[in-house]
């Protein structure tokens, strides 16, 4: 199939050489319809095509799910690993615990194999040494993957407290277990690599946070030892009438602070929009609202703790309070 055979078409037609219901894998595509590597880049670019994992395409009509997700690690997963840490969280739902641009970037699949000395030859990432009890792995779809906690557990211990707060967020968000039961299972990490941003950042965990900025946001909000921040924070006219969620905000100080990522922040109808809910909730409420944007929080000249406490400042001077 030519290129020009796919002008002025939205999405893949029905005698495409490939399956449009079911993911296949690079492998399949250069065996059964003579598509090299360079071809199948241009079709997800195009938006015909897009990856699930390294090496694992599907039609872009097809809907997410779990069995989708499931059915692409099947063709790259042998069958006696265990998926593990991002790509078992992903499996939960918690699409954000991978990194930005992951599928684009042909980042490995984290799986662990019991038996040691293995390597696979199509680059999956084994996962280093693991122990597990009853309970740590179960079944999805013909994977065996790492449990809802084990996962957040593992997750946890790494060598960055943001990467760990924020990944910990996300699974705490799906509802599957709740922070006590979270913060009972640290203790058997004992010794283990990391464990000690795992015990540090537990206490932290908070699954109202919407995205990773956003937890490092409040991470960065307490490393200020500014009023304790409150996530997704519902604000009300004096009638009553809801009139917005703050990402992060402080009840005995009207102060808050709202990451503006480029994806929904950055057209001239977004930014209107921003400009104008921020007016009308700082007119009827009397709270000073901070933006964050990317070049705040991440990078050498990152300022946020000093952004913060500009807002904190004025938001103290408007309530007649000392700075």
């Amino acid at each position: 199939m030519r290129r020009t055979d796919l002008q002025h078409l939205t999405e893949l037609p029905a005698d495409f050489p490939l399956p449009l219901d079911q993911p296949f894998t690079t492998t399949t595509a250069r065996r059964e319809a003579g598509l090299s590597p360079r071809q199948l880049a241009w079709l997800v670019d195009q938006g015909f095509l897009r990856r699930l994992v390294r090496g694992v395409y599907v039609a872009n009509q097809v809907p997410d799910s779990l069995e989708l997700r499931c059915a692409a690690l099947r063709l790259v997963v042998p069958r006696d690993a265990v998926v593990c840490d991002r790509h078992a969280g992903w499996l939960h739902g918690a699409d954000m615990v991978l990194e930005p641009n992951e599928h684009v970037h042909l980042a490995p699949v984290c799986v662990f194999l019991p038996t040691p000395g293995r390597r696979l030859r199509i680059g999956l990432a084994a996962s280093g040494e693991r122990s597990f009890v009853r309970g740590d792995v179960i079944e999805l779809n013909g994977l065996r993957v790492t449990s809802p906690l084990r996962t957040t557990w593992d997750l946890g211990r790494q060598r960055y407290v943001e990467a760990s707060l924020a990944a910990m967020d996300q699974m705490l968000r799906l509802g599957l277990f709740s922070p006590a039961e979270l913060a009972a299972g640290v203790p058997r990490f004992k010794g283990m690599r990391w464990v000690t941003t795992l015990r540090t950042m537990v206490a932290y965990v908070d699954g109202r946070a919407e995205s990773p900025p956003e937890s490092i946001l409040r991470l960065r909000w307490i490393e200020a030892h500014l009023p304790p921040p409150i996530p997704q924070l519902e604000v009300y006219d004096v009638e009553g009438t809801f009139l917005a969620r703050l990402d992060l905000g402080a009840t005995d100080l009207p102060f808050a602070a709202e990451y503006d990522g480029d994806e929904w922040h950055s057209s001239p109808d977004q930014l209107r929009h921003d400009r104008e809910r921020r007016a009308l909730v700082e007119a009827e409420t009397g709270f000073s609202i901070a933006v964050v944007r990317k070049e705040n929080l991440f990078g050498p000249r990152a300022d946020v703790e000093a952004v913060l406490r500009r807002g904190v400042a004025e938001a103290r001077r408007r309530c007649g309070l000392p700075r």
